[in-house]
């Protein structure tokens, strides 16, 4: 989850200070690395979900102060919206029963908040982009009290100096001009944390953003914005769109933005944060009185606040992250490029292929980052997300193909392996990828349901666009508390 931040005025000195923490810690890490500091030992899982809110007639829900209190679980958590709130799953072991016990944990809290939820008249919806949302919802009197939400809307509309241009197409067209960057609590995502070591971070976090196509392909769940039907994984493009920081100029010059695929394979977490500082100014400039080398000299473990922070604010769809836990600080990559939803055994299945794959694909003989360029990793992410699992991609030895197909002859193969090295019981780990199989097979994902549901609605009942989609969005959310996976669900609601 995000740091809270406290109510500021930054200063230049203030920007110039943090600059010069930042590189401290950068020292520190890289000293850390030398010096063989971090856990190797323990792989870990967590996940977070992000969800939306509606109330009974399937509109956004303002109150996610008052579902947070209901709540009452500090596992649970604001978002840039009022009508957004997160769960954060704890880590655990990868191994044996891991998968059972994700899903089950994510089951039983989301059936208590979604009791409490309704004790103050709104309900959870685990989805990419809710459907009934209207552009009038987001608007900055809809953003969280939070200062550190106020700060980063303060911060990138300074630095962008003009109105965001969101210019979306799909079979429909969306464009339109925004003064804040609330469109981007639209997005509510799931991430997939993976504990690695420093010597394998580099082949796991390439392995990542080698699949990182086909995990938005067959995963996609948001389709509708602002009463538009767009990408398939609409939430890829808006993210970007919504919280860039450069001026038209800026992006014609070839200006890096913040939310980032990258544009180069790594061999060590180090390039990651390097290129943080080397690309992206601060948006949080906000130090500590900590001395990361002082810290390092007393064999002490630093927190690298400062470092921390700013990844915060670089949004990579795979993120390094630096934390420390027990005294021993270790590295996780973050996977963020799938949607909620739109069942917890989707989420877990989706979990499931991405961290059986990632182990393959990092330990196989002849890696696949080797074998292709970093453009056609993040071509296949363009792809994946603007049409869904009827996408096509390139696969190194197999050219472009359909991605259903290469999912269903070579990469759940290689994910079931993965799932076995790891530990994973045979039984559960079937269960998760057969979820996907069945999905490939069906080519039906919470994208293709939400989008035939609508135009069944609007051809049958001959209502209008925002009724088809509040109608879907009540329906979405009775199949989702089934816990059915989305290739299981009747065509039109």
């Amino acid at each position: 989850m995000g740091r809270d931040v406290p109510p500021i005025t930054v200063s230049q000195h203030d920007r110039r200070h943090y600059r010069e923490k930042v590189r401290q810690c950068l020292d520190a890490l890289a000293r850390m690395l030398r010096d063989s500091w971090f856990e190797t030992e323990s792989q870990q899982v967590g996940l977070e979900v992000e969800l939306h809110l509606v109330d009974e007639s399937g509109e956004p829900s303002m109150r996610s102060p008052d579902v947070l209190a209901a709540i009452g679980d500090p596992h649970w958590a604001a978002e840039l919206g009022r009508f957004n709130v997160e769960i954060n799953v704890p880590p655990r072991p990868l191994a044996a029963d891991v998968l059972d016990q994700l899903e089950g944990h994510l089951l039983a809290s989301l059936k208590h908040a979604d009791q409490r939820a309704g004790d103050v008249g709104s309900r959870l919806a685990m989805i990419g982009i809710l459907p009934s949302l209207r552009q009038a919802d987001v608007s900055e009197d809809a953003m969280s009290a939070n200062p550190r939400f106020r700060l980063l809307n303060e911060e990138i509309c300074a630095a962008r100096g003009e109105d965001a241009r969101i210019d979306i197409e799909g079979p429909e067209q969306l464009l339109i001009h925004v003064d804040n960057i609330m469109p981007e609590a639209a997005c509510t995502s799931l991430q997939c944390h993976l504990q690695v070591s420093p010597e394998a971070f580099g082949s796991y976090w390439n392995a990542a953003q080698a699949v990182a196509g086909v995990q938005v392909a067959v995963g996609a769940n948001a389709p509708f914005l602002f009463g538009r039907e767009l990408w398939r994984e609409t939430r890829i493009t808006l993210f970007q769109q919504a919280t860039d920081t450069r001026s038209e100029e800026l992006r014609i010059q070839g200006v890096r933005p913040r939310v980032w695929f990258g544009e180069r394979w790594i061999t060590s977490v180090f390039d990651l944060f390097e290129e943080n500082i080397r690309y992206f100014p601060a948006l949080l400039p906000l130090s500590t009185d900590d001395d990361p080398l002082a810290e390092l000299a007393r064999g002490e473990t630093p927190a690298l606040e400062e470092l921390t922070l700013h990844n915060g604010t670089v949004y990579r769809w795979n993120r390094p992250v630096y934390a420390v836990d027990g005294g021993r600080p270790h590295l996780r990559v973050e996977n963020r490029v799938l949607p909620a939803g739109p069942t917890v055994a989707d989420v877990t299945a989706n979990a499931a292929f991405y961290y059986g794959l990632v182990r393959s694909l990092a330990e196989a003989e002849r890696p696949v980052w080797t074998q292709m360029s970093f453009a056609a990793a993040a071509e296949n992410l363009v792809e994946g997300a603007r049409h869904g699992i009827d996408a096509s991609v390139y696969w190194p030895e197999l050219g472009v193909l359909p991605v259903a197909e290469l999912t269903l002859r070579v990469l759940l193969p290689q994910a079931r392996e993965g799932l076995r090295r790891w530990g994973v019981d045979a039984r559960h780990a079937d269960r998760c990828l057969d979820i996907i199989e069945e999905r490939c097979r069906a080519r039906r994902t919470g994208a293709t349901w939400q989008t035939e549901t609508v135009h069944l609605l609007e051809q049958r009942s001959g209502i209008d666009r925002h009724t088809a989609l509040r109608r879907m969005t009540q329906r979405y959310i009775e199949h989702m508390h089934t816990n059915e996976p989305v290739h299981s669900w009747p065509p039109g609601g």
